[in-house]
């Protein structure tokens, strides 16, 4: 398997694998894919990585995606925070359980942290992201979302912003 930096030519693949990865998960919106491409046409996709592989006939097949993009706190919408949002991170079906979706947070923060990014905020299975280091904390919240659910991973040792937070526009359909 190989990570790297979505191109032009992956977005249908990506597109594909966002909506399988999300087909028959419980609490989603089906809406994932969509939030991808908007927020890809909003120009706020920072880093959009896919996982990629051989597939039986030597061709490589994405059967990966994972997106970040700013975030705003209330009172400071317009002001950039220098904190991201993970989502959606989505991995083919038959490929979950395999790694797959690990290796693309760990190398997304990686990047974040590259770029001197001062934290990544997500909203998803406390179990499942605590292995990353995210924690949830009552200081970041995200309205409307039960607390337990959104989690925080600050890169530097500044106390976190006591504050809502705000994606992009294009998560409101979601």
């Amino acid at each position: 398997m190989n990570i790297r930096r979505e191109r032009p030519e992956d977005y249908e693949a990506v597109r594909i694998v966002t909506k399988a990865a999300f087909r028959n998960v419980e609490h989603s919106s089906q809406t994932e894919a969509e939030i991808v491409d908007a927020l890809r046409e909003a120009s706020v996709l920072t880093i959009s990585l896919v996982a990629e592989e051989l597939n039986s006939s030597g061709e490589k097949e994405i059967i990966g995606h994972i997106a970040f993009s700013p975030v705003a706190f209330t009172g400071a919408e317009d002001v950039a925070t220098g904190w991201f949002g993970l989502g959606p991170v989505s991995v083919l079906p038959e490929k979950q359980k395999q790694g797959i979706g690990s290796a693309l947070v760990h190398e997304g923060l990686t990047l974040l942290k590259v770029a001197d990014a001062k934290g990544c905020v997500l909203l998803g299975d406390p179990e499942y992201y605590k292995r990353f280091g995210f924690r949830n904390d009552p200081k970041m919240r995200l309205r409307d979302v039960p607390q337990e659910y959104f989690l925080t991973l600050a890169f530097d040792k500044e106390e976190l912003p006591d504050a809502d937070v705000i994606y992009h526009p294009a998560f409101a359909s979601s």
